[in-house]
């Protein structure tokens, strides 16, 4: 009720329970609402580069940090596009698969009678029954439905010539990276914002999804919270890079991001130097 967009797919606020992020955004000069009663805080503003960055993070080294985070940035490029490419290239650009591998689509394709769409379609839907089914029943009700599930549906799919085995593996990946994000609520966007994709792939191929990721990169430019640019990349400052989608030392780290306009410009850095005389509490 409070964030700027309500119709938007993306959280502009985002609720947590832990601790080290409640501190982290307090201290980076965002705001923290708390009720009485509740275990999550709302931490805003937030930007999209909140998706990909996980408290575990700052736990280990940098270099480890982001090849994490970049990991999560392409899983959750690849849950959007995958099965739109799917359709585009199937459908318009078959001259784009190589040789070798169109022979193995061709046979994996030749008993199915439906169109690439509607393969997608059954399966992405599919799994989504899968998922919201595990969810809403025990943990360990859901854990056993989740994986019997899958494996006998899909085996099942594909002995009925409903889809490709090709297809399979596909969807499973994208599964697979659309919970790669670091933030629950993020995922659920992702897999909403890939099906209109998926219908401009039908109509237009690779046009369309340049359409519809167009239409995308708009709406987010677009978007705020609390009146804050949601992409982060503006306006433009140097120290905002530091941290975003990539992490660098602490020891560089020695200002808080511009690009939210916090009042604390400073912040607090781990010093390496000589600690100096022991007190009385070192005594």
């Amino acid at each position: 009720m409070i964030e700027d967009n309500t119709n938007s797919l993306f959280p502009q606020i985002i609720p947590t329970e832990r601790t080290d992020r409640t501190i982290a955004a307090l201290t980076e000069g965002k705001i923290v609402i708390v009720v009485d009663g509740s275990p999550d805080v709302l931490i805003a503003p937030i930007t999209l580069a909140e998706s990909v960055v996980a408290m575990e993070d700052y736990y280990v080294p940098w270099l480890i940090a982001n090849y994490l985070r970049l990991i999560r940035l392409f899983g959750l490029c690849v849950s959007i596009v995958i099965s739109p490419l799917y359709i585009a290239v199937l459908t318009y650009h078959y001259e784009l698969i190589p040789a070798k591998l169109l022979d193995s689509l061709v046979a994996s394709r030749a008993a199915v009678p439906f169109p690439p769409i509607i393969e997608v379609l059954i399966l992405e839907i599919s799994v989504e029954f899968i998922k919201e089914s595990s969810l809403r029943l025990p943990t360990k009700i859901g854990t056993t439905l989740g994986i019997v599930g899958g494996i006998v549906i899909g085996q099942a799919i594909v002995e009925a010539k409903l889809t490709s085995s090709v297809l399979i593996i596909l969807i499973g990946l994208s599964t697979l990276a659309s919970y790669t994000s670091a933030i629950y609520k993020f995922n659920n966007s992702v897999r909403l914002v890939k099906y209109p994709i998926i219908v401009l792939a039908q109509f237009l191929g690779l046009i369309g999804i340049v359409i519809g990721l167009n239409f995308l990169l708009a709406h987010l430019l677009r978007l705020t919270s609390l009146g804050r640019p949601y992409i982060g990349f503006y306006p433009f400052r140097m120290n905002m890079f530091k941290d975003l989608w990539i992490r660098l030392p602490f020891s560089v780290q020695k200002e808080n991001p511009d690009n939210l306009r916090p009042q604390v410009k400073q912040r607090a850095v781990f010093d390496r130097r000589s600690p100096g005389p022991p007190s009385d509490f070192d005594e």
